[in-house]
């Protein structure tokens, strides 16, 4: 154990070197208690960190009164791992929280691609929009979408065939 600073010294000083010798004496301790108990070496040092500030606020009276002070310590430590886990950001699952390395698929193209079929849609007759919509954005039958539309079935399927066609020569497919 480290000694404590005189008492003559100023009160910044004396706190100052109180916390000297709090991460000296006890953060080894605390940052393997920690790990252990959670098992993730970041995190423990994170709860040690927040152990030791919380130790920085009470250095008076954790010195000035009986009781070990790694005793209490080992008891915020605890006390704060129990409140981690007990978290919502704990409780559930983050993206690459298991494996860092794991690489998430970029969407750019399939955002490119609906504005290019948006933009394909809009150059079409309302008619041949409206059947497309229909048949393919709502998924609908042909049978279906000729009674929403309230025309004969080979009409649909007329505008739905010139319709992909007007799409695929604009497309260039």
């Amino acid at each position: 154990m480290t000694t404590i600073a005189a008492p003559d010294a100023s009160p910044t000083a004396r706190r100052e070197h109180l916390l000297h010798v709090l991460v000296a004496d006890h953060a080894k301790a605390l940052l393997s208690y920690a790990e252990r108990l959670l098992s993730d070496r970041h995190l423990a040092e994170d709860i040690v960190q927040e152990t030791l500030i919380r130790a920085w606020n009470h250095t008076e009276r954790l010195y000035s009164t009986e009781g070990s002070v790694r005793g209490w310590l080992l008891t915020v430590t605890r006390n704060l791992v129990i409140d981690r886990m007990r978290s919502a950001s704990s409780r559930y699952e983050t993206v690459g929280a298991d494996n860092p390395d794991v690489t998430q698929r970029d969407h750019a193209d399939a955002v490119l691609a609906s504005v290019d079929a948006l933009h394909l849609l809009r150059r079409l007759s309302a008619e041949h929009r409206e059947v497309l919509v229909h048949t393919y954005l709502c998924g609908r039958t042909v049978q279906e979408t000729a009674g929403i539309l309230g025309v004969p079935v080979g009409t649909v399927k007329s505008r739905q065939h010139y319709a992909l066609g007007n799409l695929r020569a604009r497309g260039g497919r």
